[in-house]
């Protein structure tokens, strides 16, 4: 690290690009991971409600050539992981009203990975919520897994993309404290 004429830490590597200069390569990449895991919870609830395809055979688009990502909660645990990981390294380059936005994603999203890493725990040890025969989520206590699993979604998403949508689309508030973000070069005229 070096230090600025006031002082002030500066931060090399490639943290600081993927919130500075690749931030929006960065930002578009996660981006279509999170609308891709979106489409699986989609899928499944199409297949549930609309083909009448039994709940436990509902697997999504990659549950179907590969169960064993749905039975052993392995898909979701990783993606619950990747998008806290997601949002809490994407944040420092969203700042007013987007960083609000972002910051509630990252929260809500923190509660959701701790709902996957329960429900992985129990598929992993066999010892299942208040003795339900299948792994189980708080609040999967009150509401089916499907619909459970895609208001999880819902509600980070819709945050998320509020955030992005004020972080790409506005010149105002963007963080004068670390390196330019590209993002508003690609859509914001000056």
């Amino acid at each position: 690290m070096s230090l600025t004429a006031t002082g002030g830490k500066v931060r090399s590597g490639w943290l600081t690009r993927i919130n500075g200069a690749g931030h929006y390569r960065a930002l578009t990449i996660y981006l279509l991971v999170v609308l891709a895991h979106w489409i699986e919870h989609f899928v499944q609830a199409v297949q549930i409600y609309v083909f009448d395809v039994p709940r436990p055979q509902a697997r999504g688009v990659l549950g179907e050539p590969f169960p064993f990502l749905i039975s052993s909660e392995l898909l979701h645990v990783l993606y619950a992981i990747y998008m806290l990981v997601g949002l809490a390294l994407l944040r420092r380059a969203f700042s007013g009203e987007a960083r609000t936005w972002w910051t509630a994603a990252l929260v809500i999203q923190a509660w959701h990975f701790f709902e996957h890493a329960l429900l992985a725990a129990q598929a992993w040890t066999g010892s299942n919520l208040a003795g339900r025969p299948v792994p189980t989520s708080i609040l999967q206590l009150a509401i089916a897994r499907v619909e459970t699993h895609l208001i999880y979604n819902i509600i980070v998403l819709i945050p998320l993309l509020t955030a992005i949508s004020l972080h790409w689309f506005r010149k105002d508030g963007r963080n004068a404290g670390t390196p330019p973000c590209t993002c508003a070069t690609h859509f914001v005229s000056s």
